[in-house]
């Protein structure tokens, strides 16, 4: 009869000990991580992304750096929160569920990055577009980035000075 609970707890401790080995995401730290607005967005964030979409579900995982996340195992997805506040741009704008981001991949990327504008923190999503989309990803992400001050927002060229 003791043989049951013991397994049982053995069977347990076995099972935490595997989930604790999930290979941790090694990410830099943002220069404004430390702002308690990236807590609030990273306190808000999903354990699993594209539930139910192509390209997911994504797992979140275990990352090394303050305000940052990851999803995906190989990791599809980061997020880090806090980094630098873009200057106005002519890179091209999205604006996905009343969050403004602006796409600024570098030339011969394989990965596609943006991070929010007229947000302070500023919050940087880096995505692998052969696994999941930049619209799947910040429509989900931004009800979360939200909490971040609205700052300013896009405009269109033609409104520009």
């Amino acid at each position: 009869m003791r043989r049951l609970p013991t397994a049982l707890a053995l069977a347990g401790l076995a099972a935490a000990t595997l989930s604790a080995c999930a290979s941790t995401v090694s990410l830099d730290t943002a220069p404004d991580a430390t702002n308690p607005q990236c807590a609030s967005v990273i306190v808000a964030l999903p354990d699993v992304l594209a539930e139910g979409q192509v390209g997911g579900p994504l797992p979140e995982r275990p990352t090394d750096a303050q305000a940052t996340a990851a999803w995906g195992d190989p990791t599809a997805v980061t997020l880090r929160c806090g980094v630098p506040v873009p200057d106005p741009s002519t890179a091209t704008c999205l604006t996905i569920s009343g969050v403004d981001w602006i796409d600024v991949t570098e030339e011969g990327s394989s990965a596609q990055t943006y991070v929010t504008y007229g947000r302070d923190p500023a919050v940087e999503v880096v995505l692998d577009p052969e696994v999941i989309s930049g619209g799947t990803v910040l429509g989900e992400l931004a009800s979360m980035v939200d909490r971040t001050d609205e700052v300013s927002a896009c405009i269109s060229p033609a409104d520009a000075p």
